[in-house]
């Protein structure tokens, strides 16, 4: 259930293709993936339920089998204009693009893009900040595969080079680690693999297109777990791969012998929530950084690590690539132990305690980096804590985070 970018001048969207830089992000997340043709003068795309497509004829049954499928009613499972819609809209917001794949959570789209790419034999390079999902599939399917994994210092840069084999044939970022927040140098990274024909993959969830534009900095494949910052409201699980020039083919090929799919209702949330994403990132990015300062000049927190604040791993190469910040970022605390760690959270008025991110609530949840690294060692003075900022005042939930702190001087 893809779609790819056409690339040309009035296509019925209000949105000039050949010069992405003409109009604002606030103004693409509007009107991307609108064809006039799917929404029939509505404001929205219908949800298009479908399994079973009709056709006139066996002659016609035969020749959609040999069309390209591309926005072409074939079978449900490729595809409607209500998925079709989510991933166009998906593919605009990266200028360069060649096409988007939705899959049903953001590790189905990690798991699909790397069987994509990756054949028995051959080496996968993952960064030990990975998120645990990713560093399972090295360890699990991949492994069973006989697809080997070695993990690599998000902070190594250009110095990746030195890693790269004769086996290697995919290098995978995520930038910032959604745990400790590394900064990778993502233009070094890709510079070195293209020099020896390796295929590079980002999880840009933390920045989006929006903050950090990756196929135009040359990634090759570029992966959102839209269940944050696209679909905004904590209530679908969603993913999606966008394929830089050559690239999608193989994706396709690939999601559709995997028999991914989305359903239309919930590629439909997904339109829906990235209408006001900019608007949502932007506010959960200023809070964000405004609780992050705040946590710093606190005399229980012992670092924030956040890739706006100059002592956070790799803060210069975010001042030179990203837009902006969002509003995912962890603090440690100086001292204490689980215990403590739990009264701080556990009382919190504000945040939820659960996973994921990218919600319109706040989020507070402990993380413990030290069970999963192996290629770089974790040290820190006291517990982490990871905060999801949602779109609460944020004097509110600084009020909440200092009753938090007291509650952890009081149990430390």
């Amino acid at each position: 259930m893809g779609c790819r970018s056409h690339h040309a001048k009035g296509d019925g969207r209000g949105v000039n293709r050949d010069e992405p830089g003409e109009i604002e992000h606030e103004t693409r997340v509007v009107q991307a993936g609108r064809r006039a043709e799917w929404t029939q003068g509505i404001v929205n795309p219908p949800v298009w339920r479908a399994s079973t497509i009709l056709y006139d004829s066996v002659a016609d049954l035969r020749a959609a089998g040999k069309r390209n499928d591309r926005h072409q009613l074939f079978y449900g499972r490729r595809g409607t204009p209500t998925q079709w819609s989510l991933a166009d809209a998906l593919t605009e917001l990266e200028p360069g693009a060649e096409g988007t794949l939705l899959f049903p959570s953001g590790v189905a789209a990690i798991a699909s893009v790397l069987l994509a790419v990756l054949s028995p034999g051959d080496e996968l390079l993952l960064p030990d900040s990975s998120y645990d999902p990713t560093r399972s599939l090295g360890g699990g399917l991949l492994a069973r595969m006989g697809i080997t994994t070695r993990f690599y210092d998000p902070m190594i840069g250009a110095g990746i080079a030195e890693m790269i084999g004769e086996r290697t044939r995919a290098i995978f970022m995520e930038s910032p680690g959604s745990l400790t927040f590394e900064v990778q140098d993502v233009p070094a990274i890709v510079a070195a693999a293209r020099a020896r024909g390796i295929v590079t993959l980002l999880d840009n969830t933390w920045a989006t297109p929006l903050l950090f534009p990756a196929i135009a900095r040359g990634v090759d494949y570029t992966i959102l777990a839209c269940t944050k910052y696209i679909v905004g409201h904590s209530d679908v699980m969603l993913g999606s791969v966008t394929a830089g020039p050559g690239r999608y083919e193989a994706l396709r090929a690939a999601t559709y012998q995997l028999g991914q799919c989305v359903s239309p209702d919930d590629a439909w949330l997904g339109s829906r929530g990235l209408r006001t994403m900019a608007l949502r990132l932007k506010a959960q990015g200023a809070a964000a950084l405004q609780i992050a300062q705040w946590l710093k000049a606190q005399p229980d927190v012992a670092r924030v690590l956040h890739p706006a604040l100059p002592d956070c791993p790799g803060h210069d190469v975010f001042v030179r690539d990203f837009a902006g910040g969002s509003g995912l970022f962890s603090f440690m605390l100086e001292g204490g132990d689980e215990a403590a760690r739990a009264a701080l959270i556990d009382g919190l008025a504000h945040f939820g305690i659960g996973y994921s991110w990218g919600g319109f609530e706040s989020l507070a949840l402990p993380v413990d980096p030290q069970h999963h690294r192996s290629a770089t060692r974790w040290q820190a003075q006291g517990p982490l804590v990871r905060l999801q900022i949602g779109l609460e005042a944020a004097d509110d939930l600084i009020a909440d985070l200092d009753a938090g702190l007291a509650r952890f001087r009081a149990a430390r």
